[in-house]
């Protein structure tokens, strides 16, 4: 077990991420992680609890982590593993997040998130945008100090850092797809059906999924991917894996993170959409929109209910599927929504089965993100394999906020 893995929020894209490495690395790994809940105290603390948990030995080489965890603390708490090759996966950066007010964002995390690279031997961002909003904003945010602020800390961490796409793993779903989508594939791409489900491994998306995980054979310079072949992996024939969940999907994390508000909804968690698409043509059939995010803020769930109502005003039929998992605040936004949605709410709620969840999501007509902000976007790019708009079974529609550029 050369390859130790931490994770202090081990839910969602981290357990993800996580969840992939161990696979591909197996016996030569151990994981060592803390449930996803209670975000900002795992940012402040886990340093200490992993002091005293993550067991000692001399085959360590590499120790890889996402930056939720303060990687200086911990290599000054264990000595052991300070001498390790520490590598740092950024899936957010604190710099950049978004915060429902200027004074709300606290300052110790994203200086957290400084030393941690200051400490790290390489430093690994799933985009170029997460990568550039953090360098670029260290020195601003370093303004924040009252007097004797450091200097030149984004020209030490730059050349460190590099960028490593999310790697997914794309499950084949097309068992949970009406027939007119089946068909809709197969004249658009040119894909032919075996049996039950469809050849996948020939498709676009899994082609270019295949290619950005090669990519990293071109960085064996920094020693990351020489030392993690996981990082390198290409798709593996077989039915979906456990790994393939979207990051909403933490199906082992459900009784932490889930809240007992969404205990109500119950009653939608067993449902058949299929019938909903044999009781008349498809074409004749209402919109069906799916919404499989976050239950928080930088969401932005309210520009999307508040274009829901609008058709709701008009009379315009369509169908509605909030799915996404909660945590203990819930924006108000929600409970007022499904009110005034009423009938036309198909699901409504976190689904932790993966099944009911593919059904939802190949049952919707239009899936949309209404989010102020994304470093990756793994939510959106696990939907399907075929990530061509023109292509896709169904449409991905991305709601920009007027006042402001998204740049990713």
């Amino acid at each position: 077990m050369s390859v130790l893995l931490i994770e202090a929020f081990y839910g969602g894209s981290h357990k993800q991420l996580m969840d992939l490495l161990q696979e591909e690395l197996r016996e030569d790994c151990v994981l060592c992680t803390l449930p996803a809940k209670k975000w900002h105290w795992k940012a402040r603390t886990a340093a200490l609890y992993f002091m005293q948990t993550v067991p000692a030995s001399t085959n360590y080489r590499i120790l890889f982590a996402s930056s939720v965890l303060n990687l200086a603390e911990l290599a000054a708490l264990r000595p052991d593993l300070a001498k390790l090759k520490k590598v740092l996966y950024f899936h957010e950066n604190q710099l950049a997040y978004p915060v429902q007010k200027c004074q709300e964002r606290d300052f110790q995390y994203g200086y957290n998130q400084v030393l941690s690279c200051l400490v790290a031997d390489v430093v690994v961002f799933n985009s170029a945008f997460n990568m550039e909003s953090f360098l670029t904003s260290i020195g601003k945010f370093m303004k924040l100090i009252p007097d004797h602020r450091p200097k030149d800390l984004e020209k030490i961490i730059r050349p460190k850092c590099q960028v490593l796409y999310f790697p997914v793993r794309f499950p084949d779903v097309s068992r949970f797809m009406p027939e007119h989508k089946l068909a809709h594939l197969e004249k658009v791409i040119g894909v032919k059906s075996n049996g039950d489900a469809y050849r996948s491994e020939g498709l676009p998306g899994q082609q270019k999924s295949r290619a950005l995980m090669k990519t990293s054979d071109a960085r064996r310079e920094s020693g990351l991917c020489e030392a993690q072949p996981g990082l390198c992996t290409t798709q593996h024939e077989g039915p979906p894996s456990p790994l393939t969940a979207p990051a909403s999907l933490g199906t082992s994390e459900a009784s932490e993170s889930t809240n007992p508000c969404q205990e109500e909804d119950k009653q939608h968690l067993t449902f058949n959409l299929c019938n909903i698409a044999s009781g008349r043509d498809y074409q004749q059939r209402p919109l069906h929109v799916a919404w499989p995010h976050r239950w928080e803020h930088d969401k932005d769930p309210e520009t999307f209910f508040k274009v829901l109502l609008k058709l709701k005003e008009k009379d315009l039929p369509f169908h509605v599927s909030v799915l996404g998992e909660a945590f203990t605040e819930i924006p108000d936004i929600f409970a007022e929504a499904k009110k005034a949605l009423g009938s036309s709410v198909l699901h409504w709620g976190y689904l932790p089965s993966k099944e009911d969840y593919f059904q939802a999501l190949c049952m919707a007509d239009v899936v949309i993100s209404t989010a102020k902000h994304e470093f990756f976007g793994v939510a959106i790019s696990t939907r399907h394999p075929v990530l061509s708009v023109r292509a896709s079974p169904w449409w991905v529609v991305i709601i920009f906020p007027c006042t402001e550029a998204v740049p990713s």
